[in-house]
C-alpha cells in the first residue's frame, strides 16, 4: 500500500504528505478474509466498490479479486465511472485531517486562555464540550454524517474546549515544578511521535491489521471502556478520582495502557483511509477520515498529559 495518488498527480513536498505518500507494504489482494474497522467513526463510513483511487503508484495489482474481497460495497458507486464526484485521494485526507485539528486547536487554546481569565467558566466549558462533543459523535456515526464538514468542524470546536479546560486544570492544579507551557509542550510532542511512530510501523509491515487484530482492537477498546466507568463510579462513591486515576502504580499502569491502546488504533486508522482510498470513495469521505483520526488523537493526548501529570503532581 502507499499513500501517493494513482498516475497523473504530482507528488506534495510537505513532510507530513511524503510520510503518508511513502506507505507501499499494504495490499488488500493480499488479504483473504474481509475485515471490518475496529474504530466506530469509520465502521459507519459510506461504502463504495470499484479500483483504486491508490494511495501510492498504478492501480495495477489490485484488480477484481481484491475489489470483490473489500468490505466497501454499492452505498457509493467508483466515483471515476459516474464522473459526480472525483475520487479520494491523500491529498484530501491530509488537507481536511489538517483543517479539523487546526480548528481544534484554536478551540483548545481559546478555552485555555477563557479559563485562566475566568475559573467559573472551566466547568461549563468543559461540560458543555463533553456532552456536545460526544453527543455530536454519536449523531455522525448512527446517523452516518461522518462526511458532513459541518459535523465535523462542529465536533472540532467543542473537543478543542474538552482539551483546553483539561489542559488549565492539569497543568494549573494538578501538577508542579514545571511550567503550563512545558507541560502541555511534552503531551503534544509525545502524541505526535506515537502518531509518526505508528505510520512508520504501518508502512513498514511491522504488524499488519488482520481480522484477528481487528477484534483484539474491538474487545480491548470495549473493556477500556468498561474499565473507565466502573472507575468512575468508585470515584463518586469515594469522592477521589478513582483507583485508576488517583496518580498511583495502577493509575500510571492504566495510563500506559491506554496510551499503547491508542497507538494501535492509529493503524486500524491509517488502514481504513488506505481502503477508502484504493475502493475509490468520493473526496468528501476524507471528512470521515479526518473525524477518526482526531477522535484518536484526542485520546491519546490526554492520556498523554494525564501520565505526565503523574510524575509532576503535588
Amino acid at each position: 500500500m502507499s499513500w501517493e495518488v494513482s498516475s497523473g498527480t504530482d507528488t506534495r513536498s510537505s513532510n507530513v504528505e511524503s510520510v503518508f505518500a511513502n506507505l507501499s507494504n499494504h495490499s488488500l489482494g493480499e488479504e483473504p478474509t474481509v475485515r471490518e474497522t475496529s474504530n466506530p467513526v469509520f465502521r459507519s463510513l459510506p461504502k463504495t466498490q470499484g479500483g483504486y483511487a491508490q494511495f501510492g503508484t498504478g492501480a495495477a495489482g489490485y484488480g477484481a479479486q481484491a475489489v470483490h474481497a473489500d468490505p466497501y460495497v454499492t452505498q457509493y458507486p467508483d466515483q471515476r465511472q459516474t464522473g459526480v464526484s472525483r475520487p479520494l485521494t491523500i491529498d484530501d485526507v491530509v488537507t481536511k485531517t489538517g483543517i479539523t485539528l487546526a480548528v481544534l486547536a484554536a478551540s483548545a487554546v481559546a478555552s485555555y486562555f477563557l479559563a485562566a481569565q475566568n475559573s467559573a467558566l472551566v466547568m461549563p466549558l468543559f461540560w458543555v464540550g463533553l456532552l456536545g462533543g460526544t453527543g455530536l459523535l454519536l449523531f455522525a456515526i448512527f446517523g452516518r454524517k461522518q462526511d458532513n464538514p459541518a459535523i465535523v468542524l462542529s465536533y472540532a470546536v467543542l473537543e478543542g474546549l474538552v482539551v483546553g479546560v483539561f489542559s488549565f486544570i492539569v497543568a494549573n492544579f494538578m501538577v508542579s515544578g514545571i511550567s503550563a507551557g512545558a507541560l502541555i509542550s511534552q503531551a503534544v510532542v509525545g502524541t505526535l511521535g506515537v502518531f509518526f511512530g505508528m505510520l512508520v510501523v504501518y508502512k513498514t509491515g511491522a504488524i499488519r491489521v488482520t481480522p484477528k487484530f481487528t477484534r483484539f482492537l474491538v474487545a480491548a477498546g470495549f473493556g477500556a471502556l468498561v474499565l473507565m466507568l466502573v472507575n468512575l463510579v468508585v470515584g463518586l462513591f469515594t469522592h477521589s478520582a478513582g483507583p485508576l486515576r488517583d496518580g498511583g502504580p495502577m493509575a500510571i499502569l492504566f495510563s500506559l495502557l491506554m496510551i499503547g491502546l491508542a497507538a494501535f488504533f492509529f493503524l486500524a486508522d491509517f488502514d481504513e483511509a488506505d481502503r477508502a482510498i484504493r475502493a475509490g470513495a468520493p473526496e468528501k469521505a476524507a471528512w470521515g477520515i479526518a473525524l477518526g483520526l482526531t477522535v484518536t488523537l484526542v485520546w491519546l493526548y490526554l492520556e498523554i498529559l494525564r501520565l505526565l501529570s503523574y510524575f509532576n503532581n503535588n
